[in-house]
């Protein structure tokens, strides 16, 4: 499990990073730039590609670790257990993140998937028929108990630092808004109870569209309500205070409607997503930081923009860009190579931009 003094002791083992490079999240400090493991096949090539870059860039300042329990077929998470044991790092010093709510295929993609999914979750009970949405998308309190206890064998760790309920707004397709919240606030319940069993140190909401989008688009949640529904877990648990503790979302310089969008109310009138999760006191983790990759390429970041950005190379200013907004903690980068790693590693290295000069990009 991620303690502080290890991941303070992390931080003091590098000094060619920029002052802001490793930041507070909870007791401890985690780097800003993160590793995401989405992208890929479920390949045994893709496996080793994974486990060199994953051990090196533990070895050498990434010390965020974002996985789901279904991506590549379970392999993504297979593969960063085996880096985490093999890293000569203390593991206390790394923040391992994943997820449940999409059911995963083992190992591969069947011949049959709908089958799959009927034969070992439906059949055996570990998902109730109406629980189910569009086939693949459960959040209900049974099916993430039994997708936690998964990933903590999948990851060969006794405790998860982070576990995120994967994308709720999926449920809004087939379900009433406030169904999908007292859904959440069930699940929520169980994972309080793990998190004070000690399976899980912290828990969060991974999504893709719910808190970026207007409140009357039919992907809206609302932070608040997410947060309230926490609240009420953590006394029905008989938690001292909730473990919720984050939020992911896209965040890059072509999708910033985590700052731009005030969809969620507060005492201070309706605010973004960033600003309510910063006054909330919630980290958040940006996924899709370079587009996908699409970032990367010479000419993808308007030119007003970049110029305003430190780096080297359109990938380490994208990334920069994400680093730079206000109230992130870290910026997942997909890297299943360690040619990409190098590169992203080093963006590490310059300051993002301040406040003002982050404001002005806008205007």
């Amino acid at each position: 499990m991620v303690t502080k003094n290890a991941t303070w002791a992390y931080r003091d083992a590098f000094d060619g990073f920029a002052r802001t490079y490793f930041r507070r999240f909870g007791e401890g400090v985690v780097s800003s730039v993160g590793l995401g493991t989405y992208l890929g096949e479920p390949t045994d090539d893709v496996d080793d590609a994974y486990h060199e870059t994953v051990v090196k860039a533990l070895e050498n300042g990434i010390n965020v670790v974002d996985t789901a329990v279904n991506y590549r077929a379970q392999r993504s998470e297979r593969v960063v257990g085996r880096a985490l044991a093999d890293a000569d790092v203390d593991r206390e010093a790394v923040l391992v993140a994943t997820k449940g709510g999409f059911v995963p295929f083992d190992g591969e993609r069947p011949a049959d998937p709908a089958a799959y999914v009927r034969e070992q979750y439906l059949d055996t009970g570990v998902v109730e028929r109406e629980d189910l949405v569009r086939g693949i998308h459960c959040i209900a309190p049974g099916f993430v108990d039994d997708q936690l206890d998964r990933s903590l064998s999948n990851l060969d760790v006794d405790t998860v630092d982070l576990y995120y309920v994967h994308n709720p707004e999926t449920q809004l397709e087939e379900r009433s808004r406030e169904a999908v919240y007292d859904q959440l606030e069930e699940t929520f319940t169980l994972l309080e109870r793990r998190a004070a069993a000690g399976d899980i140190r912290h828990y969060g909401v991974a999504t893709w569209r719910c808190f970026r989008v207007p409140p009357d688009h039919d992907a809206y949640l609302s932070l608040p309500a997410v947060v309230d529904r926490a609240r009420a877990a953590s006394d029905e648990a008989g938690t001292a205070s909730t473990h919720l503790r984050a939020i992911q979302l896209p965040f890059n310089v072509h999708m910033a409607d985590a700052f731009t969008v005030e969809a969620h109310e507060s005492v201070e009138g309706p605010q973004s997503a960033l600003r309510f999760a910063h006054d909330a006191g919630l980290g958040v983790f940006t996924s899709a930081s370079l587009g996908q990759g699409d970032l990367a390429r010479a000419g993808s970041i308007p030119d007003p923009v970049a110029a305003k950005l430190a780096g080297e190379t359109p990938a380490q200013r994208a990334l920069n860009f994400a680093r730079s907004a206000p109230g992130v903690t870290s910026s997942l980068v997909g890297t299943s190579t360690p040619e990409h790693l190098a590169e992203n590693l080093a963006a590490g290295t310059f300051e993002p931009m301040g406040a003002r000069a982050f404001d002005g990009t806008f205007e």
